[in-house]
C-alpha cells in the first residue's frame, strides 16, 4: 500500500461507521495521522482497529459549531496541525414523499446532512490557513436527483454549493475544496441507526421505492461497495489531485445526480 499521506494530519468526520470508517482506516494505512470524529461513543474502538499510534478517536456532536471547533482544536493539539479535512457526516434519516414530512423532520435532515459539513469547514479554516494551505473533501451525494428524500437532497445540494463557493474563495490561500458524490452504497448494518425511532411498514415501503430508483438509475443496475467510495475520496484528498478544486465527483455507477 502506498504511503501518500505520510506527514499529513487528516480529520475524518462520521468515522464510526460506513464510508467514513473505511476512509479513516485506509488513510491510517497509507501513512496519515488521523483523527476519527463521531458522536458515537464507540469511535475509540474504531480508531483502535487501525492498530497505530497515528489514529485517535474523538467524540463530538458536529451538528453544533462547538462540536466542530472542539474536534479541530483536539486534532491540532494532538498532531501539531491539520492538513486535510474529510467531511463524512450525513445520511437520510427518513425516506417518504415530501408532502409527508413534518416540519421538524425537514429541519432534522438539514441539520444532519448540511450543518456538520458547514460547521466543520468553518472550524478547520484557521488551522489550514496557519498551515499555509490544505484540502477539504466533502462527501455529498448523487441524491440531489432522487425520490423520497427531498430534504436530504436539498442538504446535499447545499454541500455542493458550499464546495464550489469555498473553493473559489480560498484558492488564493492554497486551500483546495472538492467533493465526492456517492451513489447507493452497500454497507454493513449500522450500530447506530439513522432513524432511532425505527421505520414503520409504510416508511419501509417508501424506502424500497427509493432503493429501486437508485438501483435502476445506475448504469450497472446495482449498488456500489464501501471500497468503491473510499478510493475516490482519498484520491481527491491526496496530492495526486493537486490541480482539482471546486469539483464534485459523482461516484454512482453512471448516475450523476
Amino acid at each position: 500500500m502506498s504511503k501518500r499521506f505520510e506527514g499529513k494530519t487528516i480529520v475524518v468526520t462520521g468515522a464510526a461507521q460506513g464510508i467514513g470508517r473505511g476512509v479513516a482506516l485506509r488513510a491510517v494505512a497509507e501513512g496519515g495521522k488521523v483523527l476519527l470524529v463521531d458522536r458515537a461513543d464507540f469511535i475509540a474502538e474504531v480508531a483502535a482497529e487501525a492498530g497505530s499510534a497515528n489514529a485517535a478517536g474523538f467524540v463530538a456532536d458536529l451538528e453544533t459549531h462547538e462540536g466542530a471547533h472542539a474536534a479541530m482544536a483536539f486534532a491540532a493539539r494532538t498532531f501539531g496541525g491539520i492538513d486535510i479535512l474529510i467531511n463524512g457526516v450525513g445520511g437520510a434519516i427518513r425516506m417518504r414523499p415530501f408532502a409527508e414530512f413534518e416540519p421538524a423532520q425537514i429541519d432534522a435532515e438539514i441539520r444532519r446532512s448540511l450543518m456538520p459539513t458547514l460547521y466543520a469547514c468553518h472550524a478547520v479554516l484557521p488551522h489550514l490557513l496557519a498551515r499555509g494551505g490544505g484540502t477539504i473533501v466533502n462527501v455529498s451525494s448523487n441524491a440531489t436527483r432522487g425520490i423520497r428524500r427531498v430534504p436530504y437532497s436539498a442538504a446535499k445540494g447545499g454541500v455542493n454549493a458550499l464546495t464550489q463557493a469555498l473553493a473559489m474563495e480560498y484558492a488564493p490561500h492554497n486551500i483546495r475544496v472538492v467533493a465526492s458524490a456517492p451513489g447507493g452504497t452497500t454497507a454493513p448494518p449500522r450500530r447506530v441507526p439513522r432513524n432511532a425511532a425505527g421505520d414503520s411498514e409504510q416508511e419501509q415501503a417508501w424506502m424500497r421505492e427509493a432503493v429501486q430508483q437508485v438501483t435502476e438509475s445506475s448504469f450497472f443496475k446495482r449498488y456500489g461497495s464501501i471500497d468503491d467510495q473510499v478510493g475516490p475520496i482519498l484520491f481527491l484528498a491526496s496530492d495526486e489531485a493537486a490541480y482539482i478544486t471546486g469539483a464534485v465527483l459523482p461516484v454512482a455507477g453512471g448516475d450523476n445526480g
